[in-house]
């Protein structure tokens, strides 16, 4: 049991760098400005999750409910969350400036 949960705490350790792969190979190619918008925006998004996250690392959990890998992993996908509202509330700006690097980048070309 103890290798699974190594693995999930694994996983959730590198996923942001996934994330951040995935995000900038959607960046190749011509892209029409919707898709462009919605790239940067996950971008953003990636970006408050992360700068989010430690505020909860040392958050304990309540008995007799919380704790375990279970709610390790729950709270790394509300952070996710969070991040996802906040840009899609508006952000930080950080989409904005993504967005028009996507922009020179595609009329570059």
């Amino acid at each position: 049991m103890s290798g699974a949960v190594d693995t999930t705490l694994i996983g959730l350790q590198t996923a942001p760098t996934a994330k951040a792969g995935a995000l900038a190979g959607k960046a190749h190619g011509a892209m029409s400005m919707q898709r462009m918008r919605a790239v940067a925006q996950d971008f953003e998004a990636v970006f408050i999750s992360e700068m989010i996250r430690p505020m909860f690392e040392n958050i304990e959990a309540e008995e007799p409910f919380g704790g375990g890998p279970a709610e390790d992993i729950w709270r790394n996908l509300q952070v996710d969350e969070y991040g996802k509202a906040v840009s899609r509330a508006g952000g930080v700006g950080i989409a904005d400036a993504v967005l028009d690097q996507l922009i020179r980048m595609q009329e570059a070309r």
